[in-house]
């Protein structure tokens, strides 16, 4: 699971959204990411309030920003700011943040990345089992982020496209 105490001055019902980069960041490269994130959340507004918002590098390779909307909603603009943010980073680190068919699961302690073909062959090899942990980035608020994130292949989304061996 993510650090437990990841985002806890915002409520369980905040809205989440995870990135997914198509490789692990260095650890250079993480320090610096983590300094990105806090610079934009700190700023981040909405109609030209301040959101309530936490963003985190987690395991080197997702970046996960967290809105409280009980206050000021984030829409429109609000999420084209964060999208470019999120692109900008794209850019200085020259990774990809939003190939949907990239997927993330976990081998031990270590977090892996595949394209749907390589995931496809990891399945047909038998690397990937019913209990290898898969990550929903399709998650909406922090509630699923503590639940619905890291789960067992067999309960993902996953399951249903890739059949196993």
């Amino acid at each position: 699971m993510p650090n437990p105490t990841l985002f806890t001055q915002l409520p369980a019902a905040s809205r989440v959204w995870v990135y997914q980069s198509n490789r692990a960041f260095t650890p250079d490269e993480a320090a610096n990411v983590q300094r990105d994130i806090a610079a934009f959340v700190s700023g981040w507004t909405a109609h030209k309030l301040k959101v309530a918002a936490g963003g985190e590098l987690v395991y080197n390779r997702f970046v996960i920003l967290a809105a409280d909307e009980r206050e000021v909603g984030v829409s429109g603009c609000s999420i084209d700011s964060s999208v470019h943010f999120i692109k900008e980073l794209a850019a200085k680190y020259g990774v990809d943040f939003f190939d949907r068919f990239n997927i993330a699961y976990k081998v031990g302690e270590a977090v892996h990345s595949a394209n749907r073909e390589g995931f496809e062959a990891l399945v047909a090899q038998g690397n990937i089992t019913p209990d290898t942990i898969v990550y929903n980035n399709l998650i909406e608020t922090l509630t699923d982020l503590r639940t619905k994130w890291e789960v067992p292949f067999k309960e993902s989304w996953h399951s249903r496209f890739f059949e196993l061996v």
